[in-house]
C-alpha cells in the first residue's frame, strides 16, 4: 500500500464542493489566504495550485471567463503574461528554482483540470525534483505545506504592488 502524507487534502475534502468556476468566484471573495491568491493585476491574478505538481506549482488566470486564447483581448494576453514573468522572478528569488515548465492545458483533451477558464501554469524545478518517486511508484512528493508555500510567496508578491 503506498501512503503519501498531505494534511491539507483533508479541508478539501471535508468542505462542500463548489458549483461555477473557481477561477471566476475565488477572485470574488474577499478570502485571499484561504483561496491561495498571491497577487492580484490588472485583468489577471496568481494563485496556487492546490493540487500542485511542485512546491511553488502557481497559476495565473485571467479575471475574464474564456476557455480561448483568441477570445481574449491583447490587453488581457500582455497582462497574463507580464504577470507571468513577474511570478518567475518572485519564484526564483524565493525558491532559486533551476528550471521551470511554463505552459497551457486548452481542452479537457489536452488535460486541462478546469476546461472552461484558461490558466498558464509555472512549475519551478530542480535537478533531481522527479527522483524516483513519480516512475516508480506514480507518486509525487511535495515536502512542503500549500500555506507554508504560501507565506514565503505572499512578501515577494506584496513587493510587487
Amino acid at each position: 500500500m503506498k501512503r503519501l502524507w498531505a494534511p491539507w487534502r483533508m479541508q478539501y475534502i471535508k468542505k462542500a464542493k463548489e458549483g461555477g468556476c473557481i477561477l471566476c468566484e475565488k477572485p470574488k471573495e474577499d478570502r485571499d489566504k484561504e483561496n491561495y491568491i498571491l497577487y492580484r493585476g490588472v485583468h489577471s491574478f496568481v494563485m496556487l495550485n492546490t493540487y500542485p505538481y511542485n512546491n511553488g506549482h502557481l497559476m495565473v488566470s485571467p479575471y475574464a471567463h474564456s476557455n480561448s486564447l483568441e477570445a481574449l483581448s491583447d490587453d488581457i494576453l500582455l497582462d497574463m503574461f507580464k504577470v507571468t514573468s513577474l511570478s518567475t522572478s518572485v519564484l526564483k528569488d524565493a525558491f532559486s528554482p533551476e528550471g521551470f515548465n511554463v505552459g497551457m492545458n486548452l481542452g479537457k483533451t489536452a488535460g486541462a483540470g478546469i476546461d472552461d477558464h484558461l490558466h498558464i501554469h509555472i512549475v519551478p524545478r530542480w535537478n533531481g525534483d522527479t527522483s524516483f518517486m513519480p516512475v516508480i511508484s506514480e507518486t509525487r512528493v511535495l515536502p512542503e505545506h500549500l500555506m507554508d508555500t504560501y507565506q514565503k510567496l505572499l512578501p515577494h508578491f506584496k513587493s510587487l504592488t
